[in-house]
């Protein structure tokens, strides 16, 4: 097998969480945005098109570096 790819959970604490992914490149812009409900978990990585990640609302993010919550 290739290069190991990290993949990082986010699981939502309420309802309408918004997890939005930006682009890479000379313009970072959002490019695609899910919406989870209280529980729901999505499961993603960095990819060639996205080079980062804005979450909006109270979630549990784990990641290979540690687990992390966001404030209320």
């Amino acid at each position: 097998m290739g290069n190991q790819v990290d993949y990082f959970v986010i699981k939502a604490k309420e309802n309408g969480v918004n997890v939005i992914g930006l682009t890479r490149g000379k313009d970072t812009r959002f490019h695609h945005s899910e919406k989870l409900d209280k529980g729901e978990v999505m499961i993603a990585q960095f990819t060639e098109h996205t080079s980062a990640v804005k979450i909006r609302g109270k979630a549990e993010i784990i990641t290979p570096f540690g687990t992390v919550e966001t404030d209320e």
